[in-house]
This record gives structure tokens, C-alpha cells and sequence, in this order.
């Protein structure tokens, strides 16, 4: 893990209870209670390692605002990042805050709007993580993909403040030019202008891993869930599926199979 890179994921929902019925039957994953005095939260755990949390849509949230998922970005310095943000005309939504002896964040978005977290973990020295899971281990992140107002124009921002370079650009046809990207290694995302017809503001979307797409679709429906797009093949030959959960946060699944 290497600043930055995406190293967590929350969702925020209006029901925990469903929300953990629904990722355990998806993903496997279990749910751990991890809240503090001033803080409901679980942690979404596999093979004994946290994964990604959940938790209670924040008070006093705006009107309209529906569940959603959000990924953290590794940072060495939060407040000096928030600052160039800023000035790279990024906006500084909320903080930086501090969870003692847990992590320092803030809720940030890109000139486009797209948000996101940028943190740094608080790690005591005597702290030894779990090992992590191995890329592509069903019930991890595969994917993150940007859905911007604008895509050619949206990677300079990220580029300049995190330092990822350009993978492949795939045409896309009438959808336009997807953009993949990475942070020093492999490819671990992509992003491109959004459909002209979405209704959604431009947002960052995430893929879970799972072994076949068509068993992950059809526990999506079982479990409560709804299919927006797929399953498809995309360039590469992973099969993706993209749902709503049945909270109404947007997620996507991928996998090396139908």
C-alpha cells in the first residue's frame, strides 16, 4: 500500500441490518461491531482481515441524499493534501477529522464533483497488520471507476495530486474514450465521461470481486438487490454486473468468468 492508492471503502445506508444481510449473502463477508461512544460503525471483514466499513448516514446529511458508497485515499499528510485540493480547485466538503488512535480524514471532491475521502491511519508502532489478501481474492476490490462530468479533462487533478499515470485509453464508441489508470503498478481503475442520459451527478463507483458474475447477479436479486447494467464482458475479459443494493447504494461486482 502506497500513498496514493484506495485502501478502504464505507457504505452509508439508512438500515445496517439489511445492509449486513445483503453483502454477507453477496460477498461472504462478516460484520464486526467496531462503534465508539461517539461513533456507530462495523467493519466488513474477510478472512480476518477488514475489508471495508458500514455504517449510519451521517446527521444532519442533506436532503435527498441517498446511501452510497465512498472510497478513502492514502495520504501522508491530511490537512497539507485538503490544502492542495483546494487549490487544484477541488472542494473541502468536511474536516480534516481526527479519530484518535484510528485515523485522520476528510471528505473531499474533485473540480467535477466527485467525492471521496483522502486519510492516513493512525498505526501504533506495536501494530502488526494482518497480511493482506492477494489482487482479485473474491470479496476484496477489484475495480474503482470514475464517472466524470467530463473524463479527458478529469485525470490532470488526480494525476497532479496523487501521481497516477495513464494506462491503456480504450474507445469506447459513442460512449467515448475509458481511461485506464494506475499508481506506479497494475491498472486499478478507470474513468470516463458519464452518459449523457444518467441523472447522476458525476461519482466515483467501486467493484467487488466475486468468483462468477452470473451466481453474484443472481444472489443480488435474491438478496434483495437490483441489476442496472449487465452482466457484461468488458475489454480485458471480466464479466461486471452493476446493482443497486437494496438500500439503494450503488455497487458493481467483477469477476474472471460468467
Amino acid at each position: 500500500m502506497r500513498p496514493g492508492d484506495f485502501f478502504w471503502y464505507d457504505v452509508m445506508t439508512t438500515d445496517m441490518a439489511a445492509a449486513k444481510a445483503f453483502y454477507a449473502s453477496v460477498t461472504g463477508w462478516s460484520a464486526q461491531d467496531v462503534s465508539t461512544a461517539n461513533l456507530t460503525y462495523n467493519s466488513f471483514n474477510l478472512e480476518g482481515r477488514g475489508v471495508a466499513g458500514l455504517m449510519p448516514m451521517p446527521d444532519g446529511a442533506p436532503a435527498g441524499m441517498r446511501p452510497a458508497w465512498l472510497g478513502y485515499v492514502l495520504v501522508d499528510d491530511v490537512d497539507a493534501m485538503a490544502k492542495r485540493i483546494v487549490a487544484e480547485g477541488g472542494k473541502l466538503m468536511r474536516g480534516p477529522i481526527d479519530v484518535p488512535n484510528i485515523i485522520r480524514f476528510a471528505v473531499v471532491a474533485d473540480p467535477q464533483g466527485a467525492g471521496f475521502l483522502i486519510a492516513k491511519p493512525h498505526m501504533a508502532e506495536s501494530f502488526t497488520p494482518p497480511p493482506e489478501l492477494d489482487a482479485n481474492t473474491p470479496g476484496t476490490f477489484g475495480w474503482r471507476e470514475l464517472m466524470a462530468a467530463d473524463g479527458p479533462t478529469a485525470f490532470p487533478f488526480y494525476e497532479k495530486l496523487f501521481g497516477w499515470k495513464k494506462g491503456d485509453a480504450v474507445d469506447m464508441g459513442p460512449m467515448g474514450i475509458y481511461q485506464l489508470f494506475n499508481n506506479g503498478g497494475e491498472n486499478m481503475g478507470g474513468m470516463m465521461t458519464k452518459p449523457p442520459q444518467s441523472p447522476a451527478p458525476p461519482h466515483w463507483g467501486y467493484y467487488i470481486n466475486v468468483p462468477a458474475i452470473d451466481a453474484a447477479a443472481a444472489k443480488v436479486t435474491a438478496a434483495g438487490g437490483t441489476i442496472l447494467n449487465g452482466p457484461i464482458q468488458v475489454p480485458g475479459g471480466q464479466w461486471v454486473v452493476q446493482c443497486f443494493d437494496p438500500l439503494g447504494a450503488q455497487i458493481s461486482f467483477v469477476a474472471p468468468k460468467r
